[in-house]
């Protein structure tokens, strides 16, 4: 019985609320374009196509940070390090005498 009582409750809270809603038509009816539309839209596209091909490439990278970073500098075959020989091979000897 309680269960009754408090949906009418909300039915009768909620009717005044509804009534103040905007009426929104959420799926507006789209008009068709007239063949002077559908050309200058088509001629707009065609003019920005052309526009985005005149943009040069970038060809050097712009990265001010690129000397920070912890990456290991690429280097190729002919300039990579190599090891030379110590003159004498360090002992540990257990003594800190040099």
């Amino acid at each position: 019985m309680k269960f009754l009582r408090a949906a009418a409750v909300m039915a009768l809270l909620t009717g005044p609320a509804y009534a103040q809603m905007p009426n929104i038509n959420l799926i507006p009816e789209t008009a068709s374009k007239t063949p002077d539309q559908i050309e200058a839209e088509q001629a707009r596209d065609k003019a920005y196509k052309e526009s985005l091909k005149k943009i040069p490439d970038a060809k050097v990278s712009s990265d001010p940070w690129g000397n920070v970073r912890s990456d290991t500098p690429k280097t190729s075959a002919s300039q990579a390090p190599t090891k030379q020989p110590s003159a004498k091979p360090r002992i540990k000897t257990g003594s800190n005498a040099n």
